[in-house]
């Protein structure tokens, strides 16, 4: 996990928001997910530098109209979003489920 990952899962493990269950790093289809709460079919991504190139974001496209399809919500935040603004983020987390 990336420093950001960590620290946002820091604030959402062991049912802090809502009891509901996070898991961490887990694979979906042909993807491994940052962060999962199976119960609202919510995916988590947190977006390091190279998400932020073109390749970048159109594989992030393509992964998350997949993900899409299959039922999932996918919620992307930048790294930055998570050092600078975590109550922020917690936020538009806790409005999603």
């Amino acid at each position: 996990m990336t420093d950001a990952e960590k620290l946002l899962w820091s604030k959402i493990r062991n049912k802090q928001l809502k009891g509901l269950q996070f898991y961490r790093q887990r694979i979906i289809g042909n993807y491994i997910v940052d962060l999962y709460c199976p119960r609202v079919n919510l995916i988590i991504e947190i977006d390091g530098g190279q998400h932020y190139t073109d390749k970048g974001i159109d594989e992030d496209r393509i992964r998350d109209d997949y993900l899409t399809d299959q039922g999932f919500k996918v919620l992307r935040f930048s790294d930055k979003d998570v050092f600078e603004n975590l109550k922020g983020v917690i936020e538009r987390i806790y409005e999603n489920l």
